[in-house]
C-alpha cells in the first residue's frame, strides 16, 4: 500500500483507484480507508481516493497531539498535493465529514462538492457518549467470530436492521485484527486522549463550518435512527441550505454503510451535479 510523507515526517497511508472525478473518502473516528469498501463497488466514473488518518489503520502513529481535525484536514490537503490534484470532491463519515466542512471553511478552493455521511453541526450528546464507553479500550474478546457476534447486537440495539451476518463479519475486519493471545485494535488507543482534550476545550459553534458549504454541490446521507445527528438537525440543515440533496436511510443508525439504495441514488446525483 502506498505511503506519503506528511509535512511532520509522519507516513499516511492512502489508496487511488479509478478514473474520473476525484472523491476523496475520509472515514470516521476510529475507522480505516476500510470505511468505504461497501460503497466502492458502485461507483463508476470516479477516482477513488481514500487515505488512513494518522493514528489508524496503515499510518504512523506518531501521538494523540497530533490527532485533531485540523492535522487530519491538512493531511487531506496534502495528499491532494502529492497526487498533483488541485480539487477534489469529500465523501466524510462522521469525523470525515467535520474534516470536510473544516475544509470548506479554511479551503474552499481545493473543493468539488462534500458529501456528509451521518454528520451534522450538532451532534447529539448521547451518540457521544456511547463512543467514548468504547474509544481506546482494548478488546477483551479472543476472535473476529465473537467481534462480529458483539458489534452485531450492538448495532442492532442503536437502530441496524436487516443487516446480513456477513456484513458484520467484515466490519469486525476493519476494527480488529488478529494478534497472538486474541485481538488488537486497528488505531491508536492513544487517540481517546486526544478527544478528551478536545471535549475539554470550550465548546465550538459548527454551524459557521456547515454555511461554508452554501454554493458547493451538497449531500447528506443520514441514518434515520442515527444517535449523532438527530432528525431536528436535518431538519435545520435543510432550512440553511434547501440546494443540499438528503438522502433518509431507513433502517440505519450511525452511520449508513453507503451502499443502501437511498444512500447510492444521492450520490450518485451529487456526482452528477459536479459533472453538469
Amino acid at each position: 500500500m502506498p505511503r506519503f510523507t506528511a509535512s511532520d515526517g509522519t507516513k499516511i497511508a492512502y489508496e487511488d483507484a479509478g478514473a474520473g472525478l476525484p472523491v476523496l473518502c475520509l472515514a470516521g473516528l476510529t475507522r480505516t480507508m476500510r470505511d468505504f469498501d461497501f460503497l466502492a463497488p458502485h461507483l463508476e466514473g470516479v477516482r477513488l481516493i481514500r487515505m488512513d488518518y494518522r493514528g489508524r489503520g496503515k499510518s504512523d502513529w506518531p501521538g494523540p497531539e497530533t490527532y485533531t481535525p485540523e492535522q487530519e484536514g491538512a493531511d487531506a490537503l496534502a495528499l491532494l498535493d502529492h497526487l498533483g490534484l488541485e480539487r477534489a470532491a469529500i465523501i466524510g463519515t462522521s469525523r470525515g465529514g467535520l474534516i470536510a466542512m473544516g475544509l470548506a471553511a479554511a479551503a474552499r478552493a481545493r473543493l468539488l462538492g462534500v458529501c456528509l455521511n451521518d454528520i451534522g453541526p450538532e451532534i447529539d450528546p448521547g451518540g457521544l457518549d456511547a463512543i467514548m464507553a468504547y474509544l481506546g479500550k482494548p478488546p477483551v474478546i479472543k476472535t473476529l467470530a465473537e467481534a462480529a457476534q458483539l458489534r452485531a447486537a450492538y448495532m442492532q440495539a442503536v437502530g441496524f436492521e436487516k443487516v446480513p451476518p456477513e456484513v458484520w463479519q467484515r466490519e469486525a475486519g476493519f476494527s480488529y485484527k488478529e494478534v497472538e493471545g486474541g485481538l488488537a485494535l486497528r488505531y491508536d488507543a492513544r487517540l481517546r486522549e486526544a478527544v478528551e482534550a478536545m471535549a475539554a476545550a470550550p465548546p465550538q459553534d459548527l454551524w459557521p463550518f456547515f454555511r461554508a458549504l452554501k454554493g458547493l454541490p451538497t449531500a447528506l446521507i443520514h441514518g434515520k435512527n442515527s444517535n449523532i445527528l438527530s432528525a431536528e438537525t436535518v431538519a435545520k440543515m435543510r432550512a440553511e441550505y434547501p440546494e443540499m440533496r438528503v438522502a433518509e436511510v431507513p433502517g440505519r443508525g450511525h452511520v449508513p454503510f453507503l451502499d443502501e439504495p437511498e444512500s447510492l441514488a444521492a450520490i450518485r446525483a451529487w456526482i452528477g451535479d459536479m459533472r453538469a
